[in-house]
């Protein structure tokens, strides 16, 4: 499934033939596997199944058709009120959402997480840390493609085009912030993922992965992504110094006493060397990336001047989640216009307040919480730091939400999925640890 949703699924709402794809291999994966349901629904917390009830309840709920009485009084619907009051037939059954397909489409897209939660959450531990390290690996995936990308004179090498061919690296996605996203998911995964034999060239291995990722973040130009490549990387900085702290505690007054702090600094000496061929390597693309963020004039504000009055239009109750794009373009200001759609609000939760409202808002917070929790239940666990690779990524998609859309493709829905099993099954199962 991760697999598949990293071939095809990264293109968002525009590519509605390799969403499908991932969407119905989700729906093949599940089929065969009713027993991981039953599993799930036995072995997961109440949280858990809670959200994802609510989650999957609220798109429900809001296709329901309800009588003129009710939906003519939720905010907003005036516009609707008064179309079908102009063709005499104002008396209609209508839905909360102001666009239930666009609803039905949001819904449908679920399918792909509920997957990868369901089935992921009967596998055994080391095989979900194996599929970490294949997400790790994907990551170098993503870092080879990029390279032809960059290489290129059109848009040949992407998989859904390129308004700027030969350079951006984009891998498998439409979008740099999602690579950027992905990529630092490998980043921290390749840092903190316990390896199945130890061995003394292992820390060394990994600082060149972790470098490598930390460029490729870079030639992405994603402005966000280089900033939240600061979580993993701060992350394994601790796990370093807790282990090295550790190894010190453990071999006081033995002639190894010292080994353990050598290891660390030559780490990080490794580290500065590499990063600084590799930045020589490409000083013109890694100075174009910093160049963004001088950039003072981000049209992006523009868009959430008028998106918080369509958020306060439809407030408390929202105008139906999928709906943005075609609610927007009744509030939109003149001075505002451009010969291209907004799309996106490029504020997730601005955007969801304006299509689920109160509700919708809640329901986010909540998630959060959940997350906030299991991440500090996990901290018992041998796997802690595992753990905490995958609520280091579900924090990294809740801050580029702040300016971006980063769950609006099938890819991250996914991934984020699978960071939320190898953070839950860690947290369940750290009570079994301990003495």
């Amino acid at each position: 499934m991760l697999l598949i949703a990293f071939a095809f699924g990264g293109g968002g709402s525009r590519y509605g033939l390799a969403n499908l794809t991932v969407q119905l291999a989700a729906i093949a994966a599940l089929v065969p596997h009713r027993v991981a349901l039953a599993q799930f629904w036995r072995t997961a917390g109440t949280p858990l199944r809670l959200l994802i009830l609510l989650s999957l309840l609220l798109p429900l709920l809001q296709i329901v058709p309800l009588p003129p009485a009710i939906w003519t009084a939720l905010p907003g619907r005036d516009l609707v009120a008064r179309s079908l009051e102009m063709v005499g037939d104002q008396t209609v059954w209508m839905p909360f959402s102001t666009n239930p397909q666009r609803t039905i489409l949001a819904l449908s897209a679920l399918i792909t997480p509920l997957a990868v939660l369901i089935i992921g959450w009967s596998l055994p531990r080391p095989q979900l840390l194996t599929i970490g390290w294949l997400v790790a690996a994907l990551g170098l995936v993503t870092m080879l493609l990029g390279l032809l990308q960059l290489g290129a004179t059109d848009d040949s090498g992407t998989l859904f085009g390129s308004r700027n061919p030969g350079s951006v690296l984009l891998g498998t996605f439409a979008n740099r912030n999602s690579t950027g996203l992905l990529l630092g998911f490998s980043l921290g995964l390749a840092a903190l993922l316990p390896v199945p034999r130890s061995h003394p060239v292992i820390p060394f291995a990994r600082v060149a992965i972790c470098g490598l990722l930390v460029l490729t973040i870079f030639l992405t130009k994603s402005r966000t992504a280089i900033l939240l490549a600061a979580l993993p990387l701060g992350l394994a900085g601790l796990k370093a110094l807790w282990w090295a702290l550790g190894e010190r505690r453990a071999l006081a007054g033995t002639p190894n006493a010292g080994r353990a702090g050598a290891i660390v600094l030559g780490a990080i000496a490794l580290l500065a060397v590499s990063g600084t061929a590799l930045i020589l390597a490409a000083p013109g693309r890694i100075g174009e990336a910093l160049e963004r963020f001088e950039a003072k004039d981000d049209p992006r504000r523009f868009i959430w001047e008028d998106a918080a009055y369509s958020a306060a239009r439809y407030w408390p109750a929202g105008a139906g989640i999928g709906t943005f794009d075609e609610v927007f373009q009744v509030d939109e200001s003149l001075e505002n216009l451009t010969v291209r759609t907004a799309g996106r609000a490029h504020n997730d939760y601005l955007e969801l307040t304006i299509e689920a409202g109160l509700p919708g808002l809640a329901l986010a917070g909540l998630w959060m919480l959940l997350i906030a929790w299991m991440s500090w239940r996990a901290r018992h666990s041998s796997q802690a730091w595992a753990a905490w690779a995958g609520s280091c990524f579900l924090l990294a998609i809740a801050l580029q939400s702040i300016t971006d859309y980063p769950l609006r493709n099938q890819t991250i829905l996914a991934f984020a999925a699978f960071a939320l099993v190898l953070l839950g099954r860690i947290a369940a199962d750290q009570q079994k640890e301990r003495p």
